[in-house]
């Protein structure tokens, strides 16, 4: 008779990581997506029921949802990492129980692993947002420590006094905290529309809107134009992407605190969808961010 259950595995000589970090750098998630796995129960590792804390080397038997998941640290390959220009009306999420559309869907399916969302844009904020399949790379671009900047054209509806400037930039107190606003600079508008364009380096939840909806202003657009040295730029169409140049992916990782030795000097390719998931080139030119805010 066949046996069919797996011999345990051959002792490692790998020095033991957390469970997370391991399993991050396998590009399975973010280390907050998985810290919530392995709260929620989801985790197994040789058998046993993970724990937040635990540690792990590539050589052990773990299990995601009852699947066993490949662990392929690639700290010495080359981490993918692309830029996408999400469109008002798509969730940044894997599923939606309403069917709405996500950006998933309209990514290229990754060489390995899966791709990663660096933060979220809730559903009516458009613009930059960047995925990668390394979960490191994710979290470090997503942590409070790296202060990592974020710009926003906002528009808002009516005049902005000086005075309400003053308070963005000093602090307002939030639900979840005092926050304000880096910078805040104007940039023009027609009609009851005003633009501005603001920096801050946190990432919580709807930050930006709640910040000028607490001063007392009416957000009526709102689009990411930047998340640390990658910009959103007049070339990428919504609903598009495109792979990092080696340039650009070097300066954000050492930005995140990690090394990422390459060769130089591939040119960007802006990347349209297609049903079968397949890019190709979209020349031309894209919309006009921030500035007076004319649309197209």
């Amino acid at each position: 008779m066949r046996n069919n259950r797996r011999p345990p595995p051959f002792p490692s000589t790998e020095e033991p990581v957390r469970l997370q970090k391991l399993l991050a750098e396998a590009g399975l998630g973010s280390r907050r997506e998985i810290d919530a796995w392995i709260a929620e129960g989801r985790v197994r590792v040789n058998g046993d029921l993970a724990k937040l804390g635990d540690r792990a080397t590539s050589s052990d038997r773990i299990r995601v949802d009852g699947r066993d998941v490949r662990l392929q640290r690639k700290r010495d390959s080359l981490q993918q990492v692309i830029a996408y220009h999400k469109p008002e009306g798509e969730l940044v999420t894997r599923r939606d129980p309403e069917e709405r559309p996500t950006v998933f869907k309209r990514l290229p399916r990754p060489k390995d692993g899966r791709w990663i969302a660096v933060g979220r844009l809730d559903i009516n904020t458009s613009g930059l947002i960047l995925f990668t399949t390394d979960g490191e790379l994710a979290n470090r671009l997503m942590h409070p420590s790296s202060e990592i900047e974020r710009e926003y054209a906002v528009r808002i509806l009516g005049e902005v006094s000086p005075e309400t400037l003053t308070r963005l930039a000093e602090g307002i107190e939030l639900e979840d905290g005092p926050a304000k606003l880096d910078s805040v600079v104007e940039r023009g508008g027609s009609g009851a529309n005003r633009w501005f364009h603001v920096v801050l380096r946190e990432g919580r939840n709807r930050e930006v809107r709640r910040l000028w909806e607490a001063a007392g202003c009416t957000v009526s657009r709102l689009i990411r134009v930047r998340y640390g040295n990658i910009e959103l730029g007049r070339r990428l169409f919504p609903g598009n992407w495109r792979p990092l140049t080696d340039e650009e992916r070097s300066v954000l990782m050492a930005q995140a605190g990690m090394s990422a030795p390459q060769p130089v000097g591939r040119k960007p390719v802006v990347r349209s969808w297609n049903p079968r998931g397949e890019g190709h080139s979209a020349p031309g030119r894209g919309p006009k961010l921030g500035g007076p805010g004319r649309r197209r």
